[in-house]
């Protein structure tokens, strides 16, 4: 099913639901800039065989309102757009599952708003900022040099085919070298993107939107909210010890590893990170 959710004044989302609806819920967010879509069809689908799966489009990605030029926003905002979509769907509680930005969201929701959650699951993000030094002094490492130069013409204007061609660069860049990155996977991904946004020009706007209100880490001793943390070791942006330190900084936290996994979402890995997920969503119930 789909259908879009008014979140605030002029501002609709694109939202899908698969799944049995008097299942227990999970949403999924994705990370900045991206589509839903992101997420494989492969998983939602294994997700949805128990559970009521939802993904959805943030505001300024794929078919949903982009505005940020006449609106901006704090990237609170988009937890705040997760929960409305809760809302419209009748759910008080679901398990929240976020990739990349999605996982910051997650951490934020898990200490302002942790009475909706049933679960939480981060996957490739570091531990929000404020957050303090593990034990051993050990501190969340930055993301690799020659990424953020790449990504410093991301809203360098380019034609349709020469977009795709940038987006699939910035995925292999960040699929790493150990699992064999599929270039037609993600060209029919983002193929498929673009169609579904009816639109090609790089929504950059969560680059510019003010991330200062999401500092909230020092919170994390008061988390009660199960979490399962997932690190990807073939990440450029957030490597396993980034995983290793979240884990560690929240009390009730599961760590598992997804051997060459990099930031981003391949079919080889869906099988792993399904089973991580399924096993996560019932041992909490």
């Amino acid at each position: 099913m789909e259908r879009f959710v008014e979140v605030a004044e002029g501002v609709s989302l694109w939202v899908e639901s698969r799944g049995p609806e008097d299942a227990p819920a999970v949403l999924l967010i994705m990370g900045a800039n991206a589509s839903g879509l992101a997420w494989p069809d492969e998983l939602v689908d294994v997700l949805a065989r128990k559970h009521r799966v939802i993904r959805y489009d943030h505001r300024d990605t794929g078919a949903s309102t982009w505005a940020f030029d006449k609106a901006p926003y704090p990237l609170t905002r988009l937890a705040e757009d997760a929960l409305a979509i809760l809302d419209a769907f009748g759910i008080g509680r679901a398990h929240v599952v976020g990739f990349s930005l999605g996982g910051f969201l997650v951490q934020w929701l898990l200490v302002a708003r942790p009475e909706r959650l049933l679960s939480a699951t981060v996957i490739s993000a570091a531990a929000l900022q404020g957050t303090p030094p593990l034990a051993d002094g050990t501190a969340q490492a930055p993301i690799a040099p020659e990424l953020l130069e790449f990504w410093s013409h991301m809203f360098e204007p380019r034609d349709p085919e020469a977009e795709i061609e940038w987006r699939i660069e910035n995925w292999r860049r960040l699929n790493g070298k150990v699992i064999p990155f599929d270039a037609e996977e993600f060209r029919a991904l983002e193929r498929r993107i673009i169609a579904h946004a009816g639109r090609s020009d790089n929504p950059g706007a969560h680059a510019r939107a003010d991330y200062s209100a999401l500092a909230r880490g020092a919170e994390f001793v008061h988390v009660t909210v199960p979490t399962l943390v997932i690190a990807t070791p073939e990440d450029p942006t957030s490597p396993a010890s980034n995983a290793r330190h979240l884990a560690e900084s929240l009390p009730r936290s599961t760590l598992v590893t997804i051997d060459g996994m990099g930031h981003a979402i391949p079919r080889a890995v869906v099988p792993r990170l399904a089973a991580a997920l399924l096993n996560h969503f019932e041992t909490v119930g």
